[in-house]
């Protein structure tokens, strides 16, 4: 089975009617690093700003989507580990760099952006990778686009889920937060020194009073009430060959991972080992290993 640094194990599912990929080889890229990053901004219909990081390379593009309450910056080392790639990483609308405190946090508006995003800075069709929230996003911009999507690689997945209870509390959560924090040390003290509370200290936005989250908790709230609902019907229809990794700690229990699976059109299965829900913060190279392989069949 994969160990971090090593293979991962990839099985193709096909039980409703598709034909995914099969068995991803492994691989021997070189970690490259690094061309530098430029920042561009798109503005969306609605007036949003999406701020992006794009790196130059061959194609096709990948485009990635980061989770709730994170931003592109905690995918920079894989972009750089897809040196020689053109690369966007994006910042959702609500998150980083983009409209902080957007209109709108409807599923639709998440979509839009992308699908702006991808019009304005790519040649598509390109390979869509999200985490989490992002995953889901990618879902359904692969639904609603299909001429834009040629691959998708979603971590830690399902097609919506949570209740109102769960929600209301990640709300809670992110509004207990004492900020603004006096330093980094501090926001470590009180959000801890795991993968994920890194990222979030490395993000925090310095201001005359100290240091805020890149988010608000309402934005966040709002967001992750729209994410709640379920969507079979869009993933139900995606065509696109995807590649879906879970992590053996991450958030979804093996029958979510199994049904999520088996409604999919032509899916590729991995495994990521001694992996969390932010797998690509703390099992990065069997993240990076999975990524690449599937970014090189497409």
């Amino acid at each position: 089975m994969g160990r971090v640094g090593g293979g991962i194990p990839l099985e193709s599912e096909s039980s409703i009617g598709g034909s995914g990929p099969g068995s991803v080889p492994l691989k021997a890229f070189p970690r490259l690093v690094s061309v530098e990053a430029t920042t561009r901004t798109v503005t969306t219909a609605d007036g949003t700003e999406i701020a992006t990081l794009v790196w130059p390379g061959a194609g096709p593009t990948v485009v990635v989507l980061h989770g709730l309450a994170g931003s592109s910056r905690e995918f920079v080392p894989t972009a750089e580990a897809l040196a020689g790639h053109s690369v966007v990483l994006v910042d959702q609308r609500g998150h980083g760099r983009s409209t902080r405190r957007p209109a709108d946090t409807s599923r639709a508006a998440f979509v839009a952006d992308v699908v702006a995003v991808i019009d304005a800075l790519t040649a598509p069709p390109v390979v869509l990778v999200g985490q989490s929230m992002g995953a889901h996003t990618a879902m359904l911009v692969a639904a609603a686009r299909p001429d834009l999507v040629r691959g998708l690689v979603l971590l830690e997945v399902d097609q919506g889920s949570g209740t109102p209870e769960d929600h209301a509390a990640l709300g809670a959560f992110f509004r207990s937060w004492p900020t603004p924090f006096a330093d980094r040390a501090a926001a470590r003290a009180e959000l801890g020194d795991g993968a994920l509370a890194e990222a979030w200290v490395a993000d925090l936005e310095e201001r005359p009073d100290g240091l805020h989250p890149r988010f608000d908790a309402d934005v966040v709230q709002s967001t992750i009430e729209a994410v709640g609902t379920p969507r079979w019907a869009e993933w139900e229809s995606v065509t696109a060959p995807t590649l879906v990794l879970y992590a053996d700690g991450g958030m979804f229990t093996a029958e979510q991972q199994q049904e999520f699976v088996r409604r999919g059109r032509s899916v590729t299965v991995g495994r990521l080992h001694d992996a969390s829900h932010d797998a690509h913060l703390d099992a990065f190279d069997q993240w990076i290993d999975a990524l690449r392989s599937w970014v090189a069949l497409m």
